[in-house]
C-alpha cells in the first residue's frame, strides 16, 4: 500500500471516528450496535446511516478532537516544523471562541493567563490530575507530520506538543507511542508486533501501566480507570484494533465500550485507517464528514481538505529543531 494512503487513512480515519463516537458520548456498553445491528444500517433520515448526529452533534460533524488535530497541522505545515508558542496560540483562539465541546482541563490550561510553557505545569502543581487524554485525541495529523523524521524525532515531537496542554507525563508517554505506532504502520510495518520495541522507549515510570493495557491479553473491562484518562484510552484503541478485522468493525468495537466514545474513536480510527489504508474508510462515513472550526472566521473542512491536509502533512520536511525550548 502506498504511504500516502495510509497517512490519509490516519488522519480521515481519526475524524470519521471522532464525529462516529460523539452522539454516543458517555453512553452506555454496546449502544452504537444496538442501534446500528449491520454495517450500513440506516440512522436518521438524511443523516447517512451510522452518522447519524445527535447529543448536539449534526451528523457528520466532528469534535474538539479533530478541531485540534487541525489546528497543529495547520500550525506545523505554516512554520515549516514544530513551532509550540504557535500551537498554543491557536489553541488559545480556539477556546476562546467557546466551542461546542472542550475538556475541562485543557479549557482551564488555555484559559488561565499563563504563558505557554508554564499554563500546563502550573495547572499540574494545583490539580496533581493531568492524564486525560486530550493530548492523544488530536494526534493524527502530527504523527503524520513527524512519521518520516525518525522514530526519536517523532516520539520527541509528540511529548513536546501534549506538554502544551498536559502537565503529567503519562499524557506525553502515550502520544509519544500513538506517534510511534502511526510511524511504524507508514513503513509497513505491523503496528501491533512492534509495540514490545515501543514500550522499551517509554520512561520507566509509565512503561508499567502502558505494559498493562497494551498487552495482547488486556481487554478494555479490566481497566482501573475511567477510558477519558489516557492509558485507559490508548489500550481500548489497541485493543479495537486487535481484536477485529476491518476499519469498520475497529470503529464499532471502540464505539461500543462507552464512555469517552469520540475520542477512543478517534485514537482507534487514526490507528485503524493506517493499518487499513483510506480506501477501507466507508464513503457513506467520508461523505458527510465535516470540521468546523471556531474562532477561524466559521471555516468548515470537509473530506477534500482533510485529504489535502493529509498530504501536505505527510510530503512536507517535518526535521525543522521546534523554536523554543521544549518541554
Amino acid at each position: 500500500m502506498k504511504r500516502i494512503q495510509r497517512a490519509a487513512g490516519a488522519v480521515v480515519g481519526s475524524a470519521v471516528g471522532d464525529a462516529l463516537g460523539a452522539p454516543f458520548e458517555f453512553g452506555p456498553q454496546g449502544a452504537f450496535s444496538a442501534r446500528f445491528s449491520a454495517p450500513g444500517a440506516p440512522g436518521a433520515p438524511g443523516a447517512g446511516g451510522e452518522m447519524c448526529g445527535g447529543g448536539g452533534w449534526d451528523p457528520g460533524e466532528a469534535t474538539d478532537d479533530t478541531q485540534m488535530a487541525v489546528l497543529v497541522a495547520e500550525s506545523l505545515l505554516e512554520w515549516g516544523g514544530l513551532d509550540l508558542p504557535d500551537i498554543f496560540a491557536r489553541f488559545q483562539q480556539w477556546a476562546a471562541s467557546e466551542p461546542k465541546d472542550i475538556g475541562l482541563q485543557t479549557e482551564d490550561v488555555l484559559t488561565n493567563g499563563m504563558p505557554w510553557d508554564l499554563a500546563a505545569a502550573i495547572h499540574f502543581q494545583v490539580n496533581r490530575r493531568a492524564a486525560g487524554n486530550g493530548s492523544l485525541m488530536r494526534a493524527s495529523t502530527s504523527a503524520v507530520h513527524f512519521a518520516a523524521a525518525g522514530q526519536e524525532a517523532t516520539m520527541d515531537a509528540a511529548r513536546r506538543i501534549a506538554a502544551l496542554t498536559h502537565g503529567d507525563r503519562a499524557a506525553w508517554e502515550g502520544t509519544a507511542i500513538f506517534h510511534e505506532l502511526i510511524r511504524v504502520t507508514l513503513e509497513d510495518t505491523d503496528p501491533l508486533t512492534a509495540l514490545p520495541d515501543i514500550l522499551a522507549l517509554v520512561h520507566p515510570d509509565h512503561r508499567g501501566r502502558y505494559a498493562t493495557v497494551l498487552a495482547p491479553d488486556w481487554h478494555p473491562d479490566q481497566a482501573t480507570e475511567f477510558n477519558g484518562a489516557v492509558w485507559p484510552c490508548l489500550g481500548s484503541a489497541v485493543w479495537a484494533l486487535r481484536t477485529t478485522t476491518s476499519f469498520e468493525d475497529a470503529i464499532r468495537a471502540a464505539i461500543d465500550l462507552g464512555g469517552d466514545t469520540d475520542t477512543v474513536a478517534a485514537v482507534t480510527g487514526g490507528l485503524a485507517g493506517a493499518y487499513y489504508g483510506l480506501d477501507a474508510i466507508p464513503a457513506h462515513w467520508t461523505l458527510p464528514l465535516h470540521v468546523p472550526l471556531p474562532g477561524f472566521d466559521g471555516r468548515v473542512l470537509h473530506l477534500a481538505d482533510l485529504l489535502h491536509l493529509a498530504h501536505r502533512l505527510a510530503t512536507s520536511h517535518a526535521g525543522h529543531p521546534p523554536t523554543d525550548g521544549g518541554c
